[in-house]
Parts: C-alpha cells; sequence; structure tokens
C-alpha cells in the first residue's frame, strides 16, 4: 500500500469513528412516538431470502427483472425479483465493501483487499487492485467497469480482460466520507461526483465536459467542511437531482450543466423522485418533497423523526423508507401522509429499497431479503 493509499484509508476509517459516535451518542434523541397509518394501502410479502450479515450499506442493483446483492462476509447473488430463488450465488475469499453494479450479464463488487472483482454466471472473471479505497458500487456499462475511488480518482476498465483504460482524477479533501459516492451513466456520459461539484465524462477516455457547483465547503474544520455527492441520485429526462452531504439538494440540466436550483438541506442518504417532486430524508429523519421545478418544498412529514431512515424508493403511490428498527414505512407521494407500515425482521433496513418490476425488495442487517408486492 503506498502512502497516498494509506493515508486516504486512515482518514476513511477516521471519518467513520467521527460519525458513528455523533449517532451513538446518550443524547441522541428518541425516536418519534410511530404515527397511524391510514390503511389505505396493503402489501404482502411474497417471498423471503438470505445472504448473510451485513454491517455496511452494500448498495443492491436491479436488471430487468433481476435484484444483485452483496453481503459483507463476501456473498454475492442474483435473484429473481418475481420469485426470490437465486440464479446465481458466489462467495468470494474477502468480504465486500462496496457493491452490487452489474449490466444484467457482468457484476462487480469492491472486496477488502481493494480490488474490483468482475464476476459472470457466478464465476469470478478477473480482479483489479486500485491504488486508493473505493466505497461506490462500480459502474458497469457499455462493456467497461468505472470505478469511482474514496480520493476522487475514475478508471475505467475493460469488461471482458480487467485491463486498466483511462484513469482521471481530481484532487481531494484531507477527509473522505465513508458511504458510496455518486456515479452514474447519462446518454453517453459518466456523471461524478467529486466533493460538492457533479462533472460529466467522456467514457472513453475520462476527458471532463462539464463540471457544475452544487455544494461549498463551510465550517470550521475539516470534519465540517466536508463535502461530497452521496449515492442515489433521481433522474427524470435532462434533469438529474443529487444530494450533497449534510449540506444541498440540488437539480442540474445534465445535457449542458447547468445548475436549476438549490435548497439547504441536512441530509446524507440519496433522493428519488416522480415528474413532479423530488423526496429524500434529512439526517433527523425529517422527509421532505421538494417541487422538481424551482425546489421550493411542497410537503413534509416528521412522523419518522430521529428514526434512521434510509433513502427513499418510489412505487406507485408511495414513497418508501426502511429504518434502523427494520421497519418499512409507506407515505403518500401527494402529500406524506403515513399509508403503511410493515415489519421485517427487526434489524435495520440496509441500503436502500428497490423495485423489481411491481416487487418491493428490501435487505436487512441481518442478511434478511424480503419481496413485498401490493395488493
Amino acid at each position: 500500500m503506498t502512502q497516498l493509499t494509506g493515508f486516504r484509508w486512515a482518514c476513511v476509517c477516521g471519518l467513520w469513528v467521527l460519525l458513528s459516535a455523533c449517532s451513538s451518542t446518550p443524547n441522541k434523541p428518541d425516536p418519534a412516538p410511530l404515527p397511524s397509518v391510514s390503511g389505505e394501502l396493503t402489501v404482502k410479502k411474497v417471498w423471503s431470502n438470505n445472504l448473510g450479515p451485513i454491517t455496511s450499506p452494500l448498495l443492491p442493483s436491479v436488471h430487468g427483472g433481476l435484484v444483485a446483492l452483496a453481503s459483507s462476509q463476501g456473498w454475492v447473488a442474483v435473484m429473481d425479483g418475481l420469485t426470490g430463488k437465486d440464479i446465481w450465488r458466489l462467495k468470494l475469499s474477502e468480504g465486500i465493501v462496496a457493491g452490487v453494479g452489474g449490466d444484467g450479464s457482468r457484476f462487480a463488487v469492491v472486496n477488502q483487499r481493494n480490488e474490483v472483482v468482475t464476476m459472470e454466471a457466478g464465476k469470478v472473471l478477473w480482479r483489479y487492485a486500485l491504488s486508493a479505497v473505493s466505497l461506490t458500487p462500480p459502474l458497469v456499462a457499455g462493456g467497461r467497469v468505472f470505478v469511482l475511488g474514496a480520493d476522487r480518482t475514475i478508471t475505467a476498465l475493460d469488461g471482458a480482460s480487467g485491463q486498466k483504460i483511462w484513469t482521471q482524477q481530481r484532487a481531494g479533501d484531507p477527509l473522505v466520507l465513508n458511504q458510496a459516492g455518486l456515479l452514474i451513466p447519462f446518454g453517453d456520459s459518466l456523471l461524478v461526483g467529486w466533493g460538492g461539484r457533479l462533472a460529466s465524462l467522456n467514457p472513453n477516455n475520462g476527458s471532463v465536459r462539464w463540471e457544475t457547483l452544487l455544494a461549498t465547503s463551510r465550517g470550521t474544520n475539516e470534519v465540517e467542511r466536508l463535502v461530497d455527492l452521496v449515492a442515489g441520485a433521481d433522474r427524470q429526462g435532462n434533469t438529474v437531482c443529487a444530494r450533497a452531504f449534510q449540506s444541498s439538494v440540488a437539480c442540474v440540466d445534465a445535457s449542458r450543466g447547468s445548475n436549476l436550483w438549490s435548497r439547504s438541506a441536512q441530509g446524507h442518504t440519496g433522493l428519488a423522485g416522480d415528474e413532479n417532486l423530488i423526496f429524500g430524508a434529512e439526517s433527523d429523519s425529517k422527509v421532505h418533497a421538494w417541487q422538481r421545478q424551482g425546489g421550493q418544498i411542497a410537503w413534509s412529514q416528521e412522523g419518522l423523526r430521529f428514526r434512521g431512515l434510509t433513502a427513499p424508493l418510489v412505487l406507485g403511490r408511495s414513497v418508501v423508507l426502511g429504518d434502523e428498527n427494520g421497519l418499512l414505512h409507506f407515505l403518500s407521494r401527494q402529500d406524506g401522509k403515513p399509508l403503511l407500515r410493515v415489519v421485517t425482521d427487526g434489524s435495520a433496513i440496509v441500503g436502500r429499497p428497490v423495485a423489481v418490476d411491481q416487487t418491493l425488495v428490501v435487505v436487512t442487517r441481518a442478511g434478511g431479503v424480503f419481496g413485498y408486492r401490493p395488493e
């Protein structure tokens, strides 16, 4: 491990300690009493599976009717979203720290040895050793695997061989965020979060097409000045909306790189949206809906405060969020009214809920994987 890599890894671990200490302090407010639900919505658990314990928010990904998942202990599984049955499952020899990215055929994770591991049909195709830690699921697209390092390095690898094609980097801050960053496709471009900036890169050579500022550093120390775009951007047409860690929510025209609006927001999880609204949870678990046009707050729901909410999912007439006690909360997209509450296995919902066709899939810290379908 180089000196630079070691420094970056130490910074990641140090920041994780700081954030964990804040979240587990004895002075943390008690969760709000659970609000009553209207009963206007019903869902049925249609299947369950198990993947093994998950100690960090490994993010599932959906590919047609398939959902790909990973556990901290090294399991990678591709499941049928309709039945919950394994299409294939593979146990890697190392634990996993980032994943899963895929294109429906090839899938990639980052392991504890800082290697990109790419798989197909339940077998490892190749491994590539990174120069710095990565906490973001690799992006598999166009026959390539793209990796965002915590030091804000983007590496493009050949999907068949793992050979490096190009690398692009922006200078980073002394501390980096201990969670997945922003790396998504947009047309023939890559959109990547570099600190408080959203950048568009040419996937063929890594050249920068445009950059736009979404958030600026502020505060009196390195932790307070930390600013980074987090995983979980929302896209409707050319509009991409993203969250900057504990700083802001903003929307841009990704075809031109122009900032449409930005609003102060104190959250650390990603966003979801529909044609009219953008939804997200603040760090105190207050849920906001912002108008897609202009960014004004359309509604707020405070009945779930201090429950450790995940990033949201838009499903039918609902916004769905998991919490740290294993509950799923269904809120009305229109006004935030609680519609339904579902119990999983009592351990925290990790990652984010995802939808495979009309099946809602969630993963818990204990490794439970559950499929629900509206009735």
